[in-house]
């Protein structure tokens, strides 16, 4: 009889094809055990895991994490500690067949690690090239801006590309953005916007530090981008970046900035847009001020402490990060996190964007590794929906974030 091994993790139709070629390469090197895949929207997912007892209850073996919740499920002791494992079966190439920028967010304060980097793609820009390059539209652009149509350097470009593309009744878009109320792709857009502009969530006290004129301004401009301007996909609150993503390569606009993953999925063969998308850094504040900002989120493999096979989990997730099915990830329209994987001819030829991903990591952040993070996302989120709804003023609703921020990290 065959030994039940079950892996959670979050639906994504890239997910499900790259996770079902690993899983029969699994079986087939390891027929005593049958690996069973269960996919979940992401708020079931965490809840799942953390609030209904999927870390330790023995019904999960191997669980994709985003780095977002791994200092709340490392602070409750949620998860296997790896190091062992690691040293006496390591993965093909580690740790230098990953840049570093993939190998930190997976450790606890003494540098223990609780997770192998499966799917990466920093949030970047995405545009229509045969828009931005046809010649008559960069006609009509100069004559109504006074300068030439070409890729945003500033988010005040940005703003000017947007409100040009916008033709509704074409069923185009000028851009599109993943406002759902997540805790993670709303949330993800203020940090950007924030950032870029010269702001900060918290101080090197882990202190708030976004009850500022600049984390303000970010905020209106992202709700001014859906509700004075009208540039976006209507109710944009309703959308997260996977549903975004698939708009955008159903054609549906101009340009947005997004997971680098969602560039893939633009490339596929039923996408109405293949060939056509672009890939280049976000743009930056503008002003003195303004800097070049992306984030840096990812997602690991890691095994719930309640397994009753960790040895097994483990070596299913070494195996899934090998050379070969890294790749597998890849060409299923993940995002793989080897550096071999983004250098490949076969992935360069179907997804030319993978040649960005270095450039992009240049200017990536990542988000505070403190236990309460999953708590001052929750804050963020409420904030930003709030704004965005237009439930409160851009004032109140950084007011009060601010405030209940303080109270938690207290």
């Amino acid at each position: 009889m065959s030994v039940p091994l079950h892996l959670v993790y979050r639906t994504f139709a890239s997910f499900d094809a790259s996770f079902g070629q690993q899983r029969d390469a699994f079986r087939a090197g390891s027929p005593t055990y049958d690996l069973t895949l269960e996919p979940l929207d992401l708020e079931p997912l965490h809840r799942r895991m953390f609030a209904e007892g999927g870390l330790t209850d023995g019904s999960v073996d191997v669980f994709l994490c985003v780095t977002d919740w791994l200092p709340q499920a490392i602070a409750r002791a949620g998860l296997v500690r790896l190091d062992e494992y690691l040293a006496a079966e390591p993965p093909d190439g580690w740790p230098d067949a990953w840049p570093p920028a993939l190998l930190g967010l997976q450790r606890d304060a003494a540098g223990a690690i609780y997770g192998l980097p499966y799917h990466d793609g920093p949030e970047c820009f995405m545009y229509r090239a045969d828009l931005f390059e046809d010649p008559a539209e960069g006609a009509r652009f100069r004559a109504r801006f006074g300068y030439d149509l070409r890729v945003p350097d500033t988010w005040g470009q940005f703003l000017d590309l947007a409100r040009f593309f916008h033709r509704p009744d074409a069923g185009l878009a000028g851009c599109l953005i993943a406002a759902y109320p997540d805790a993670h792709n709303n949330v993800y857009d203020f940090l950007i916007h924030l950032w870029s502009r010269g702001g900060e969530l918290l101080d090197r006290g882990n202190r708030v530090a976004f009850d500022t004129s600049i984390a303000r301004d970010a905020l209106q401009w992202y709700v001014d981008l859906a509700h004075r301007h009208g540039v976006t996909q209507p109710n944009p609150w309703e959308h997260d970046s996977i549903a975004s993503g698939i708009q955008f390569a159903q054609g549906r606009a101009a340009m947005m900035w997004n997971w680098c993953g969602f560039a893939a999925v633009a490339d596929l063969p039923e996408s109405q847009v293949r060939g056509k998308v672009r890939v280049t850094q976000i743009p930056q504040g503008d002003g003195p001020a303004g800097v070049r900002a992306s984030l840096n989120i990812y997602w690991v493999l890691t095994v719930p402490a309640g397994s009753r096979h960790p040895h097994a989990a483990y070596r299913f997730c070494r195996g899934a990060i090998g050379p070969a099915m890294d790749l597998a990830t890849s060409l299923a329209g993940g995002n793989g996190c080897r550096l071999s994987t983004w250098s490949h001819p076969a992935v360069l030829r179907q997804f030319p964007y993978y040649a960005a991903i270095p450039q992009i990591h240049q200017h990536t952040r990542t988000l505070p590794a403190i236990p309460r993070l999953a708590g001052l996302l929750d804050v963020l989120n409420r904030m930003v929906d709030d704004a965005m709804r237009l439930r409160k003023s851009v004032d109140l609703a950084i007011r009060d974030g601010a405030a209940e921020a303080r109270d938690l990290l207290q």
